[in-house]
């Protein structure tokens, strides 16, 4: 109840002329009022800038140059693993989708349907199976990259809300990931038996865009509709651990996976990520590793 009435001067606020206006300052060439904004965000939200490729404020023209910016070269080694994490962030909710509904938080469920902005059909393939949320804070790095290889079928941009996506709206927003603007891409995994999967980014108070390698920024426009690409006629394929999009301010994605995944038994909410770590097996995964020992030890 505590959490419900901490959200409620979210329904009042003004969210999209808000998050229209901040995203055309994140865009302008303020020169030094864009480094004095920036250098207040770096001491506000405490942003590690040693781990930045560039780490001169002065450098970023805009404020959104700044958010997306890039790090320095190995510091996100990938696991060798079926599934790594695709941000930095902390961890929300995971776990096995039960009968198409999607665990968000204590009393809170919302369904891979309605996330997938009405494709049931495309949802049917993850009722058994499993998802993952993660939430990128003001301070992380801003990059999405791939969980697994795949290649590129769909993309939908869904309208919605703009409520912000921080831990409390979570426990306080009914179906906030379902309900939120969102960016949805459908892969078809490199080992065709095990299906699609979906990644799906969420937007958020002030988000100003949302973007993807293969498109550019998707928002805006808003045109108020949903709007739909279809890629299976072409040959756009990213592999494990390339960047596939990036989001302009803070936000969530949440990742949806046609099996049932044992995911890494540190994981639990709340707890910090790296993109690039190990987060999940199938089992697939677990006959490959098996065999792998098997070739070691016989070695």
């Amino acid at each position: 109840m505590r959490d419900r009435w901490a959200v409620l001067p979210q329904y009042l606020l003004p969210k999209q002329p808000l998050t229209q206006f901040m995203g055309a300052l994140a865009r302008a060439r303020g020169g030094a009022w864009t480094t004095a904004a920036i250098g207040w965000f770096v001491q506000r939200y405490g942003v590690d800038m040693s781990q930045a490729a560039q780490s001169d404020l002065t450098a970023y023209a805009t404020f959104n140059d700044f958010f997306t910016r890039a790090l320095k070269p190995g510091l996100r080694p990938l696991a060798q693993a079926d599934w790594v994490c695709p941000v930095d962030g902390a961890v929300s909710q995971f776990g096995a989708v039960q009968e198409g509904r999607i665990f968000q938080a204590k009393g809170h469920e919302y369904s891979s349907a309605a996330l997938l902005g009405g494709h049931a059909s495309w949802a049917a393939s993850f009722a058994s199976g499993s998802f993952a949320t993660i939430y990128l804070s003001p301070k992380d790095y801003h990059r999405i990259h791939m969980p697994r290889a795949g290649r590129l079928l769909h993309m939908v941009h869904v309208p919605g809300d703009l409520f912000s996506v921080n831990p409390t709206t979570a426990r306080g927003v009914p179906g906030l990931f379902a309900r939120n603007e969102r960016v949805v891409c459908l892969f078809e995994d490199d080992e065709p038996e095990r299906g699609m999967w979906a990644l799906v980014l969420v937007g958020a108070t002030i988000v100003g865009s949302m973007a993807t390698v293969w498109h550019g920024v998707v928002n805006p426009p808003r045109p108020g509709a949903i709007r739909q690409w279809d890629y299976t006629e072409q040959r756009i394929h990213l592999a494990q651990g390339e960047e596939m999009g990036r989001f302009l301010l803070g936000s969530t994605v949440v990742l949806l996976m046609p099996e049932r995944l044992t995911f890494e038994e540190t994981w639990v909410p709340g707890l910090g990520v790296r993109m690039g770590e190990a987060m999940a097996s199938g089992s697939g995964g677990a006959v490959r590793r098996e065999i792998a020992s098997s070739l070691r030890s016989s070695q």
